[in-house]
């Protein structure tokens, strides 16, 4: 048996004819779902196509795939298609880096302090349980009509199930680690640079893939009531005025915005645990 050196590049010669095959199979395997996925999404719209070209649905109502390409080719010649889109993710990246900034911040000064944790938990569950758009007439009231309303409503959807979990995730850091740097000198300073936020890279990441579409939903709610651009507002418009062409190819832009903005986040992982 040759044994090979650990730090040493795996190469070709170094894998064994059954490794070869099961790396073989498991990216075949890859190659036929995406195939798949790609077959089930455009016989879909061929069926979408078809159903609208014969009548078996109202076209006016369900639109077609080709009025939606149409649509979204019309909005990209007159720029209208970039503004929209534009606001929308300039929003959603803002809330998302507040989130991300008071939601770390506020959990550490939890996880610093337990007894101001103990008093401020219920709050934290009531605030994190209530419906957000309930409080959405409410900050318009208050803030006006403006960029920093939808903002605002946009971080009240994520910010306080941010907090809980990450000051969740703080509390369940490994204690005989804790314990060793205790044991050694160490004071919270120590054990919050060298083990609680090392240990907890992982959980930062899996809050921000959820707060990414957290904050893009606020910021839709909050386009809904106050904004006069936007993706939100562009729905909520072209569904008074019954362009449902328009309506739809929106809500296709936004799919598509949540997607990429989830895979920066897992991009941004992969570069963190390599």
């Amino acid at each position: 048996m040759i044994l090979r050196p650990r730090n040493a590049p795996v190469t070709q010669e170094s894998i064994s004819p059954a490794q070869k095959e099961f790396l073989a199979a498991q990216l075949l395997h890859r190659r036929q779902v995406s195939v798949s996925r790609v077959m089930l999404f455009i016989l879909f719209l061929a069926l979408w196509e078809l159903a609208a070209a014969f009548s078996w649905i109202d076209s006016f109502i369900f639109s077609s795939p080709s009025r939606i390409g149409r649509c979204l080719w019309d909005m990209a010649l007159d720029g209208s298609l970039f503004v929209h889109t534009g606001v929308t993710l300039g929003e959603t990246v803002l809330s998302f880096l507040l989130v991300i900034l008071l939601g770390l911040a506020a959990a550490l000064l939890l996880w610093l302090f337990p007894t101001l944790a103990q008093i401020l938990e219920p709050c934290l569950v009531m605030l994190n349980s209530l419906p957000k758009s309930a409080l959405a007439p409410l900050l318009i009231v208050w803030l006006g009509s403006s960029t920093r309303t939808i903002v605002t409503a946009a971080v009240s959807v994520a910010l306080f199930g941010s907090i809980l979990t990450l000051h969740t995730g703080f509390c369940q850091t490994d204690p005989e680690k804790v314990r060793l740097i205790y044991s050694l000198g160490g004071g919270k300073k120590e054990v919050l640079t060298k083990v609680l936020l090392p240990a907890s890279i992982p959980l930062i990441i899996s809050n921000m893939k959820v707060n990414i579409g957290l904050c893009l939903v606020g910021v839709i709610i909050g386009e809904f009531l106050s904004s006069r651009a936007g993706l939100g507002y562009l729905i909520i418009y072209s569904s008074q005025v019954f362009q449902m062409n328009t309506l739809v190819a929106s809500i296709i832009v936004l799919c598509l915005m949540s997607v990429v903005l989830y895979q920066g986040i897992q991009w941004l992982e992969k570069k963190v645990s390599a």
